[in-house]
């Protein structure tokens, strides 16, 4: 893996590649590999969309991606990034989306293991009554994402 680290506002995040295609994004205060950092094309394009993200001034990735994950994760992970800049889904939701009614708890274990945070939007996804639920880079993060989309949607 191809490894890049890098300054945001909200602190030190780093990126991974595998053959070409972005397969982790790592949150503030999140482990992230000993790995020589590298500068790769896609790597830095990667850092350039994230901090455009970050700054209000992007709303949409285009980047390669290659998560790593189940075919349900996988399934769930697509549905997320079909949430439009802005908008929030529920866990029930998205497990209708996938499917599988039910399976909304299936959905937020989905959610919290979504190697590409930010890009793969999971922070857009709450609890049934809109309240907020957990998030891997914590949830003052989450607050501050789904802020700065309101603000700039």
């Amino acid at each position: 893996m191809e490894f890049l680290a890098f300054s945001t506002p909200f602190g030190e995040m780093a990126l991974g590649e595998e053959d070409g295609a972005i397969v982790r994004l790592y949150l503030p205060n999140a482990p992230t590999p000993r790995l020589m950092p590298y500068e790769t094309p896609v790597l830095i394009e990667g850092r350039r969309q994230v901090l455009e993200y970050l700054a209000g001034e992007r709303r949409v990735f285009d980047l390669p991606l290659a998560p790593q994950g189940t075919p349900f994760q996988k399934k769930v992970w697509s549905v997320l990034q079909d949430i439009p800049y802005g908008q929030t889904r529920t866990y029930r939701g998205i497990a209708l989306a996938v499917g599988c009614p039910r399976g909304f708890r299936a959905v937020g274990m989905a959610c919290n293991r979504n190697p590409i945070p930010i890009i793969i939007p999971c922070h857009r996804v709450v609890g049934a009554n809109g309240a907020l639920t957990g998030y891997a880079g914590g949830m003052r993060l989450k607050q501050a994402l789904l802020d700065l989309e309101q603000k700039n949607g």
